[in-house]
């Protein structure tokens, strides 16, 4: 049996295409974008599929089973949600939603149709993450106390003048856009504990000059940085940047650490291109720990979507993270705007 797939936004999506159309599981069978010289383009890459220039459309033509939704962040719910309705399983880019009450609606529409519902984060689908997250699961970091994760980037405000720098439309800025995958990798290899409290602060300034200098506009931060407690006594500190706080292109680091040694996932050559290691006590020596190989198999987020629906088993990748994730973002910005500490709802 394989699964009849569309996806909906073929800028992002235009990845998730690709690998759908590679997929022994997956018939990619339709398209959804508003442009329609884009539309165009994928009738040439992928002649077998339909294409529509709205989702309302694509779902009443009816013959699918699951659909990608990368649209814009200030889509994400109200697409998803329909799709949902329709009885089709979802895979979401990241952010999950602009808030935590928008991505709370998925959840629960998610529920109520009894349909899969996954988030995109990819960064877990790697084979450096893989070997790391085995690594963490099997103990020999002993009990996990503190973390920190970063994605910085020396310059880097992804298309001025678009939506990524409207918070109505990106709810905001490199949080939203960078932390929220550094995020999920380092709360992911923890184990998921419960974030209880967030002191952040976000900056604008540097984002905001440049904007003016090209005469766009933008009103979300280009720099913040977080102190997250989690429920299990461990503390997360975040940072994340479009513009400063680094002299690397994309400077990416996860850094696990625990009683018996630590864990850490970063990219190489200032790319994406990602390197594991670890650091063990040994006999009271620091020792560094490097995988010989990287597991073979490690599939992509959206081969994995395709293989759970397949299998019929739970996505790892799930909504329920996602909108812990989102709850964390809106504490971050809350706290930021309040200068103080924000307490989450148990």
């Amino acid at each position: 049996m394989t699964i009849n797939v569309g996806v909906i936004g073929l800028g992002m999506g235009r990845h998730h295409a690709k690998q759908y159309e590679a997929s022994p599981l997956a018939n990619l069978v339709a398209l959804c974008d508003v442009d329609e010289r884009r539309l165009e383009e994928y009738r040439t890459l992928y002649p077998r599929a339909r294409t529509y220039s709205s989702c309302e459309e694509m779902f009443a033509a009816g013959g699918l089973d699951a659909v990608s939704v990368a649209l814009p962040n200030y889509l994400h719910d109200t697409v998803t949600i329909a799709a949902l309705g329709a009885g089709l399983h979802v895979l979401c880019e990241k952010p999950m939603a602009l808030d935590a009450p928008r991505a709370e609606a998925m959840l629960e529409a998610a529920r109520a149709a009894g349909k899969q519902l996954m988030i995109h984060f990819n960064y877990r689908y790697q084979p450096a993450s893989q070997w790391l997250k085995r690594y963490v699961d099997e103990g020999h970091l002993g009990s996990v106390y503190y973390a920190r994760t970063r994605w910085l980037r020396a310059s880097g405000v992804p298309k001025p003048g678009g939506w990524f720098g409207v918070k109505e439309f990106s709810g905001g800025g490199p949080v939203i856009d960078l932390g929220v995958h550094r995020l999920d990798l380092a709360l992911w290899l923890m184990g998921y504990p419960r974030a209880v409290t967030v002191s952040a602060s976000t900056y604008d300034l540097v984002g905001r000059r440049f904007a003016a200098g090209l005469g766009v506009r933008y009103d979300v931060e280009d720099l913040a940085s977080a102190l997250i407690r989690l429920d299990n006594g461990a503390t997360l500190s975040m940072e994340a940047s479009w513009v400063g706080g680094t002299d690397r292109r994309e400077d990416m680091l996860t850094e696990i650490y625990g009683v018996e040694g630590a864990a850490i996932h970063r990219n190489v050559n200032e790319g994406y291109e990602f390197e594991a290691l670890a650091l063990q006590d040994c006999a009271g020596a620091l020792t560094q720990v490097s995988p010989r190989r990287y597991p073979a198999a490690c599939p992509s987020a959206v081969e994995d979507f395709v293989r759970c629906i397949h299998d019929d088993c739970p996505v790892e990748a799930r909504a329920e993270h996602g909108l812990a994730l989102m709850r964390i973002i809106d504490a971050i910005y809350r706290s930021a705007a309040e200068g103080c500490e924000v307490c989450l709802d148990g």
